[in-house]
């Protein structure tokens, strides 16, 4: 599988070159050439800030429908925390494992359960690894991603265990094989999903070579589907539940840190925190603190893109709903114990680098800082970049020009324009022969024309009003 597998895509039938998403993006992974937005599949963390914020519903995710259901013998569905916290008056997690069942699936694993086998191992791992301060989660695809390409330093910090959507997966998938006798490709692990970030885990995951999960449904699809079989289920609903208040807990920022019973750590969520804080991390300034739980959504994973309810009104209702509930239900037994670490390492991805060797990108930074002084440092977007620097190094790597900046362009219409005027002055005076003199003016006369052109199209292109059919980008729809 592609290392560089994205589940945010583009539609560009509906893409209208505005500037919106590439100033949102926190890894200035978009840009927009010729009236349409572009995704540079190397620097996306599929953080989903792009769908969040897109007037035009350009940027989308891909998962899968609920017809998978029928693709397999036997399926179970894997229900995240989050979930839980999209409903109103909820006070029993049974209500939603049931009408679960009534939707069409064989089983139910909760995720939650898992959270709290990953919180205990987690506990040991810190016991055992005193010295590496601060352990860092890897809850969060999104985060973890970002310091791939972005923070190599802090690898070696990140927790080596996999995320509880993994551990629950894998668990689900042996109880099922036992429990049916079913091989286990007819066998279907569906997680719920309340973001982007979780697909791409799934088609592209970092600490394990496969993931055990074979599908994944939409938050937003599968809640409107469930709220009939609640009504139905609500009286006669049979005890499924598996995840006490520590489980249900990680569904909100700094629920996973709860549970590791220290108040050493630090929670952070929303991606623009996230990177300060791993910025922060970098440069040392928190070398006591045990544990870091970082969450690319706003208010942890119920602020998913693919969620229906405001976060922060998700995480009252959370709170809600684990008051009177154990603190954990699920503890690591030796057959769990081996579907939680990780099999595969972290590798860092060089993505941002200018050139292929060093001495080439101390080159092309010099270019950079050259560059950066002739543009007007506004961060305006008109060149279809995030900001003067991206556009500058765009130009280093070859992908774009210093013409693309509207102000740099302006200047250069002004001294053709002095140009001119000047050379009419001499040809008033008669010290050049009309022949030439025509000449020169006809070349002057076509370089104004040209860079009017580019002027005139840089206008359209961030109207929305130029389009170019062929140009390719790197995600596109599919």
């Amino acid at each position: 599988m592609d290392k560089f597998y994205h589940s945010v895509r583009l539609d560009k039938d509906l893409c209208k070159g505005c500037i919106n998403c590439i100033k949102r993006c926190p890894t200035a992974a978009i840009r927009v050439r010729n009236g349409k937005a572009q995704i540079n599949s190397k620097f996306c963390i599929d953080c989903g800030e792009c769908i969040r914020i897109c007037p035009h519903h350009a940027k989308h995710a891909t998962y899968d429908t609920l017809d998978v259901l029928k693709q397999y013998d036997y399926t179970v569905a894997l229900p995240p925390p989050s979930l839980f916290g999209q409903f109103n008056h909820l006070d029993d997690v049974n209500i939603i494992l049931n009408a679960l069942l009534r939707m069409g699936f064989n089983d139910v694993y909760e995720v939650g359960a898992a959270a709290e086998l990953v919180s205990e191992a987690t506990r040991e791992y810190l016991n055992e690894h005193k010295e590496i301060r601060p352990v860092i989660s890897t809850a969060c695809p999104t985060v973890v991603r970002l310091i791939r390409v972005r923070f190599p330093n802090l690898i070696p910090h990140l927790l080596p265990l996999n995320p509880p959507i993994e551990v629950a997966a894998n668990l689900a998938a042996a109880r099922a094989m036992l429990k049916t006798g079913l091989p286990r490709e007819k066998i279907g692990i569906i997680f719920i999903t309340p973001c982007p970030s979780k697909v791409t885990y799934v088609q592209s995951p970092l600490g394990v070579e496969k993931s055990q999960v074979d599908k994944v449904l939409a938050i937003k699809d599968v809640y409107t589907q469930l709220l009939p079989h609640m009504k139905a289920v609500r009286d006669v609903s049979v005890d499924l539940g598996k995840a006490g208040k520590i489980g249900i807990s990680w569904g909100r920022s700094g629920g996973e840190a709860s549970g590791l019973f220290t108040e050493s750590y630090l929670a952070a969520d929303g991606i623009e925190n996230v990177i300060r804080v791993l910025e922060d991390l970098e440069d040392e300034k928190f070398t006591n603190l045990r544990f870091v739980e970082l969450n690319a959504c706003n208010g942890g994973c119920v602020g998913g893109v693919l969620t229906v309810e405001n976060p922060y009104v998700s995480e009252v209702k959370l709170k809600y709903l684990h008051k009177y509930m154990p603190v954990a239900k699920s503890h690591l037994d030796e057959d769990a114990e081996a579907f939680v670490p990780w099999t595969a390492p972290v590798e860092y991805e060089p993505v941002f680098r200018l050139g292929g060797t060093q001495q080439e990108s101390f080159t092309r930074l010099n270019q950079v800082e050259q560059l950066l002084k002739k543009f007007p440092g506004l961060d305006c977007g008109s060149c279809g970049a995030p900001t003067c620097k991206a556009l500058a190094e765009d130009i280093a790597r070859g992908a774009a020009t210093e013409k693309d900046c509207i102000y740099c362009l302006r200047q250069n219409i002004n001294k053709l324009s002095s140009e001119v005027s000047a050379l009419a002055d001499v040809i008033a005076e008669k010290q050049v022969r009309r022949r030439e003199a025509v000449a020169i003016l006809r070349e002057y006369i076509t370089k104004i024309t040209d860079e009017m052109s580019l002027l005139d199209n840089q206008g359209a292109w961030n109207s929305g009003e130029h389009h170019n059919e062929n140009e390719t980008e790197a995600h596109e729809t599919e």
